[in-house]
């Protein structure tokens, strides 16, 4: 291995079920390792806030390099990190197979999880983590929690940050009213037995806790596209896929979910289906991040082998069987946001590949950081920065001017929208972007089949 090849990086399982790993000396010194190799070779700078706070650390320090770095300052660094990925799949030259062997969003996550095994989860962190919890009991309340999360209510939203450290401004995901799971049973769309892919394909779509609980919308466009491309569609949600509790560092969390999705699942696998995940972040932890810390399941490799991506799945049916007729052209154009937890499945932009399909369509591309970071960029300590790093993508997508913003992350899409119209206002103080709300791409591909979402 040479630096600079063009291998591909590879990851080495989490080790997670070895003492070893949860040595805290252990740890520091694989730190230091990492940050010297990082303070060499900068490339990362104006990825995230974890390197500047680190180079910062380095430069300020007493003899200009890591040792004078107090190990407890490491935490400022680890804070920064929203385990995107980023800098392992597309800056790090030092990844594996490459000798060094950095994987710096793992190493993270593994202070992070001996801290929180030392520590503790507080109550806060571990109640906004239980998405399935918070998302049933949202259903019975749609409208009040909706009125109390809305970013304009500043009296409860100033209360609810007081309480729960949810950043006042930052605009936070609707609450629906049902789940898809139940809106999918009303929603049967009819099989296009036209399709090229007609009795070729049937699958299961994870519904995610996210489009189960929120953006039933997605699922809805989803099934709608899947349906007209001759596709049989099943809907369910056996439980999160854990990836609020990976950014805590709760492995064994993650872990458990893990085996009961994957118990769940797996049957569908059996009789055929093939599984497709409705957002990326949670594709990338069936197929990447499960496999890494159960190893030896065979059952979650199986199942990682059996798992699609939204886009990913319309794409390959669009290159294997071929689409459906009656995509019609979307006026005025898409901007389209790479998601990072999509370009860390390593499977190239499928979102842009899926909407270039559509005819006569412009789509412009961004790939740079929307800012959010899941949760983390709601923080109230990291809403600000959360601004600051997502407004070159905001400013990017003004400058396309397009008619519709869309990203396969809804949280990016519905941040990067927000920035937007801040970065707008900050212009003139009156212009407002083009686009009246985000979307998914796969809500764009199905109104381009003429799917409406009801009113």
């Amino acid at each position: 291995m040479r630096e600079g090849s063009l291998e591909a990086p590879t990851r080495f399982p989490i080790e997670w079920q070895n003492p070893w790993f949860w040595d805290q000396a252990a740890l520091d010194k694989e730190m230091e390792r990492v940050f010297e190799i990082c303070h060499g070779c900068r490339r990362c700078f104006n990825l995230c806030d974890s390197f500047p706070r680190l180079f910062d650390l380095i430069d300020n320090g007493p003899t200009g390099e890591v040792d004078g770095v107090k190990k407890e300052d490491y935490a400022q660094v680890e804070e920064a990190c929203t385990l995107c990925d980023m800098c392992f799949m597309t800056k790090c030259p030092y990844v594996p197979p490459h000798e060094w062997a950095v994987d710096f969003p793992h190493l993270l996550l593994r202070y992070r999880a001996v801290k929180a095994r030392r520590e503790g989860i507080d109550f806060v962190n571990a109640e906004l983590a239980d998405t399935d919890k918070s998302g049933r009991l949202g259903t019975f309340a749609a409208g009040l929690v909706n009125w109390v999360t809305d970013e304009k209510n500043q009296a409860a939203r100033r209360t609810l940050e007081k309480f729960t450290g949810i950043h006042h401004g930052a605009r936070l995901p609707r609450q629906a009213g049902e789940t898809f799971e139940h809106r999918a049973q009303r929603e049967r769309p009819p099989l296009n037995e036209a399709a090229p892919a007609f009795g070729k394909r049937k699958a299961v779509l994870y519904a995610t806790c996210f489009v189960n609980f929120h953006n039933t919308s997605v699922g809805s466009a989803a099934l709608s596209v899947l349906a007209r491309n001759g596709v049989a569609t099943e809907a369910v949600h056996p439980a999160c896929c854990g990836m609020p509790k990976l950014e805590l560092g709760d492995l064994e969390a993650v872990a458990a979910a893990a085996r009961k999705v994957t118990t769940e699942l797996l049957p569908w696998v059996d009789q055929g289906y093939d599984i497709v995940a409705l957002t990326p972040s949670c594709a990338l932890m069936l197929k990447f991040e499960w496999p890494l810390i159960l190893p030896n399941d065979p059952a979650v490799l199986k199942l990682a082998q059996a798992t699609f991506d939204i886009a990913e799945y319309v794409v390959d049916i669009a290159k294997t069987e071929g689409l459906a007729d009656g995509l019609q052209p979307i006026e005025g154009g898409v901007t389209l946001h790479l998601a990072c937890h999509a370009r860390a499945q390593n499977m190239g932009p499928k979102g842009a590949e899926m909407l270039r399909l559509i005819p006569k369509t412009r789509v412009a591309v961004i790939e740079r950081c929307s800012g959010h970071g899941g949760i983390w960029g709601a923080r109230s300590e990291n809403f600000d920065t959360a601004v600051k790093v997502g407004k070159p993508a905001a400013q990017a997508a003004l400058k396309n001017d397009t008619s519709f913003v869309a990203s396969e992350c809804p949280l990016a899409a519905e941040h990067l929208l927000q920035v937007m119209e801040i970065a707008a206002s900050e212009q003139d103080g009156a212009h407002k972007p083009k686009p009246a709300r985000a979307d998914h791409p796969i809500e764009l591909m199905a109104r381009a089949y003429g799917w409406k979402e009801p009113s």
